[in-house]
């Protein structure tokens, strides 16, 4: 009997971390709001999604590659709610290149209110040290204008590009 509760005990420890309560549909159908809509439904929203904290992130982070300034606005917001440092290099990513100036800066913000925070240590330094990578990446140069004027997020410009290796066709 010992040994059949032993057994049972190292299959629920086994099978414990492979049963998540999340689930990722719920997470996609918040993310739609956010990202489709500017009205009554965003802000309750947010405030779902948020309650996914961590394991909302991922899909988070894939959708501020295609959603409209205002949703990418609502999803920094509801990273800002959840407040995991996990999202600190998404943050990074957005504030360097985004092509909408509004958005770079709600990024920033959102690290320099994290750097600020005294309340947790640990995500103020990662912060902080962000904002001062940041800082050196924009001073040599590097921001959404290597994607070219007006281009589409995570569409990179041809600008500058190397000429192609076979012959032209015509």
């Amino acid at each position: 009997m010992k040994r059949r509760a032993s057994t049972l005990l190292v299959l629920a420890l086994l099978a414990g971390p492979a049963c998540e309560d999340t689930s990722h549909g719920d997470i996609a159908d918040e993310i739609n709001i956010l990202v489709r809509r500017n009205d009554q439904l965003v802000p309750p929203a947010m405030e779902r999604l948020a309650a996914y904290k961590r394991a909302a992130i991922p899909q988070m982070e894939t959708s501020l590659h295609t959603a409209s300034p205002a949703g990418r606005l609502h999803l920094i917001t509801v990273m800002e709610r959840i407040g995991d440092p996990a999202a600190t290099p998404i943050l990074r990513h957005v504030a360097l290149f985004d092509v909408t100036p509004e958005v770079r800066a709600a990024a920033e913000a959102v690290l320099s209110r994290w750097a600020a925070d005294g309340g947790h240590p640990a995500r103020a330094t990662r912060a902080a040290a962000t904002l001062a990578e940041i800082s050196r990446r924009r001073a040599a140069g590097e921001g959404p204008l290597l994607y070219g004027d007006g281009g589409l997020p995570g569409v990179p410009s041809t600008v500058g590009a190397p000429d192609p290796l076979g012959a032209p066709t015509r």
